[in-house]
């Protein structure tokens, strides 16, 4: 199955210049996602972890079917202001200003071992943000997984973690 095959290209979105990596049409084709979440959950089920996290919000998408095939814990990463209870934040640079992720207080404990989830790899400021969230709470990052990597844009270079990708874009 050549999951490329399956993710939509749409140019112009959101603005002008941009082009959008849709995942809607992989996810509505049942063999394609089947062997999406397949693929990401052997690679992930090797490094044996306690929790995948999910970035907000495509990330959750990926995240819930790969969690539940490997019988682990699915906990959130969200914007600022997101999830109920006590939250730990994390800020972060962003190109232009800063921005804010959180986790729920209870979520994830010291020395959990967590795999973080996310639909596409751009520039990595997100995910790395998450890593360092989750290192915050004394979580081990044992790597990130990504259905979609755009390699021109060098996110993995961010990361400190080992980076698994199931398609690659490089251009």
């Amino acid at each position: 199955m050549e999951i490329k095959d399956h993710i939509r290209q749409v140019p112009d979105f959101p603005k002008p210049g941009i082009l959008f990596y849709d995942i809607s049409t992989l996810l509505a084709h049942g063999a394609a996602w089947r062997a999406t979440v397949d693929r990401m959950a052997d690679v992930i089920g090797k490094m044996r972890p306690d929790k995948l996290i999910g970035i907000e919000s495509r990330g959750f998408l990926v995240t819930a079917p790969v969690a539940y095939r490997l019988g682990c814990g699915f906990v959130m990463v969200r914007k600022k202001g997101k999830l109920p209870g006590s939250v730990i934040p994390h800020s972060y640079e962003l190109e232009y200003g800063t921005d804010t992720v959180e986790i729920q207080s209870d979520a994830v404990r010291p020395r959990d071992r967590v795999v973080v989830l996310d639909d596409l790899l751009a520039t990595g400021g997100t995910m790395r943000a998450a890593i360092e969230l989750l290192r915050k709470v004394g979580a081990e990052v044992l790597g990130a997984a990504f259905v979609i990597e755009l390699d021109f844009l060098g996110g993995r270079n961010r990361l400190d973690v080992p980076v698994t990708s199931i398609v690659h874009y490089d251009h």
